[in-house]
C-alpha cells in the first residue's frame, strides 16, 4: 500500500528547464548509488537494510524491549546526533503530544535523552526526575569516547548502579556499539551488557532502521515490524531508475531549484508531531550535502504556528527558499468545533466541521500565497501517521539524499567539517594528546 505521494506542480515551473536537463544526472547518481562506486561507498549498509533486517533481529530487540518495559518507568536514551534524533522523530510522530506529562504506566515506560548537549541544568534536572525512580539506560555511541553522550553514561550508569545495585544495573543497561573495538565495547564485554552492533558501513544519520533507532522505537511501544515493512516497501518502489520513482523526483528537483538560485530548503508541517521528524531530516540532508563550498541549507517550520513568526519573511523575503510540506491526510482522531450561542469570537462559521479541515484550508491557503509570492512549493503527502507511513518516509529520505548528494558533486557520505570544532573543545580543554593544539589555539585568544 503506497502510503506516500510526492506533488510537484508547484514548484517544477519555477526551475522546468533545469529539471528536464538534470535527468540525465539524477540516472547517473542513482546508478553511482546502486553500483557502489562513488565516493564514501564503504557507508551504504542503509541502501538494502531494510530488506536485510532478519526477523530474527527484530524477535530479539522486541525480546530486550520487552524486558526494559516491565522493569523501567523511564529508559534514558543517551547518544546524540544520528544516535538519538531517528528514534525520537519516530517516537514523537507516534505518541500522545502530552504523553512526557502523564505519569509512567506499569510496562510502558517513558523513553527520555541523555547525551544530547553538554547542559548542565538538563543533566542535573533529569537526575532530579531519575531519584527513587526505576529507568534502564540505552547508551548509543560507535567509539564510547564521544564527549556528550561518554559525559552522560558516565553521570546515569554511576546513579543507575547506586539505585539498583551493581549487579541489576548490569540487566537495565543494553549497549548498541561497534562490533568489536572501542571503549563502550569494551566495558560492554567486561560488565555483561547486553549488546547491539552499529554496522560499519552505516552512518549515524542513516541509522535510524539499526537498533540505534529500533531498540528505543521498541521500548516506547510501538511496531518496529510495520516500520521496517514500509521501508522495504519504499526500497522496491525506488529500486530502479524512472522518471515516475518519487526519490528520482525529489532528488531531481531540488538539484533543479538549487541550480536556478534556491539555496535553502524549508520543510514544512501541518502537523505538531512532525517536529523532530524535520529535526531528524535537517542533520540527514545538512550533514550529508553541507561541504565543499556547497549544498542547500536546511530549514524546518512548524505551521501555522510559525506562520505568525516566519511567515511574512517566506511570503516576502529574499526569494532563494523553496518549501517541501509534509501534508497528513487523515488524522487519527476526530474533533469538531462546536456552535457558540453569544458567536462573540465570530467563529460560528466554523460550527460543525472538524479542526483538520481547517488545518487543511489553512495548508492550500498558504500554498497558494506562497506561490504566488515566489517560493516554489512540493507536497509531500502521507496518508496518515503510522509505524509502515514513517517507514516509508524514512527511506524515502535517505535514498534521495544519496542521489541528490551525488548530482551535486559531493561524497554525501562523510562529515568532515564536524571534526573542527571538536578539535578546538579538545585543545581548549587540555586533553592528553592535544598539547601543540592547546599551545596554538591559547595563542590565539
Amino acid at each position: 500500500m503506497k502510503s506516500i505521494e510526492i506533488n510537484i506542480q508547484d514548484a517544477v515551473s519555477f526551475a522546468e528547464k533545469q529539471y528536464k536537463a538534470n535527468r540525465t544526472s539524477a540516472v547517473e547518481a542513482m546508478t553511482t548509488l546502486h553500483e557502489g562506486n562513488g565516493e564514501g561507498s564503504d557507508f551504504l549498509g542503509w541502501l538494502h537494510l531494510p530488506s536485510s533486517i532478519s526477523q530474527e533481529l527484530i524477535d530479539r530487540i522486541n525480546k530486550t524491549a520487552a524486558r526494559l518495559r516491565e522493569n523501567c518507568d523511564y529508559v534514558v536514551c543517551i547518544g546524540i546526533g544520528g544516535s538519538y534524533l531517528g528514534a525520537k522523530a519516530v517516537i514523537s510522530a507516534l505518541s500522545d503530544s502530552f504523553a512526557d506529562l502523564y505519569a509512567p504506566a506499569p510496562h510502558n515506560p517513558k523513553v527520555l535523552y541523555a547525551g544530547q548537549n553538554i547542559g548542565e541544568e538538563y543533566t542535573a534536572e533529569l537526575e532530579k526526575l531519575l531519584t527513587g525512580k526505576k529507568f534502564g539506560i540505552i547508551v548509543i555511541s560507535k567509539s564510547g569516547t564521544t564527549t556528550e553522550p561518554a559525559i552522560a553514561f558516565r553521570i546515569f550508569k554511576e546513579m543507575l548502579e547506586n539505585q539498583a545495585g551493581k549487579e541489576a544495573a548490569k540487566d537495565l543497561i543494553v549497549a548498541v556499539t561497534d562490533e568489536k573495538k572501542g571503549a563502550l565495547r569494551t566495558l560492554a564485554t567486561q560488565e555483561g551488557y547486553e549488546t547491539y552492533v552499529i554496522p560499519d558501513n552505516v552512518g549515524g544519520r542513516f541509522s535510524v532502521l539499526t537498533p540505534v533507532g529500533l531498540l528505543p522505537i521498541a521500548c516506547a511501544g510501538f511496531d518496529i515490524q510495520k516500520l521496517v515493512a514500509g521501508a522495504v516497501e519504499m526500497e522496491n518502489t525506488a529500486a530502479h531508475e524512472s522518471e515516475e520513482n518519487p526519490v528520482e523526483v525529489y532528488a531531481r528537483l531540488r538539484n533543479a531549484l538549487y541550480q536556478s538560485g534556491k539555496k535553502i530548503e524549508i520543510l514544512v508541517n501541518f502537523n505538531p508531531k512532525l517536529h523532530y521528524f524535520a529535526e531528524w531530516w535537517k542533520q540527514l540532508y545538512g550533514e550529508s550535502e553541507g561541504k565543499d563550498g556547497k549544498g542547500i541549507f536546511p530549514a524546518a517550520v512548524d505551521f501555522t504556528t510559525d506562520l505568525h513568526s516566519m511567515g511574512q519573511w517566506i511570503q516576502e523575503g529574499e526569494r532563494t527558499i523553496f518549501e517541501t510540506v509534509l501534508s497528513v491526510k487523515k488524522p487519527a482522531i476526530t474533533r469538531r468545533i462546536p456552535e457558540d450561542a453569544a458567536n462573540l469570537d465570530g467563529i460560528n462559521y466554523l460550527s460543525g466541521k472538524r479542526i483538520d479541515e481547517v488545518n487543511k484550508m489553512a495548508e492550500l491557503g498558504t500554498k497558494i500565497a506562497h506561490v504566488d509570492g515566489g517560493v516554489p512549493n512540493i507536497k509531500i503527502e502521507l496518508a496518515k501517521l503510522d509505524e509502515h507511513t514513517l517507514g516509508q518516509l524514512i527511506y524515502f529520505f535517505e535514498k534521495a539524499c544519496g542521489v541528490s548528494g551525488y548530482m551535486l558533486g559531493i561524497n554525501p557520505f562523510n562529515q568532515p567539517g564536524v571534526e573542527a570544532y571538536k578539535k578546538n573543545m579538545f585543545a581548549l580543554l587540555e586533553k592528553p594528546g592535544y598539547e601543540k593544539e592547546t599551545e596554538a589555539i591559547k595563542a590565539k585568544l
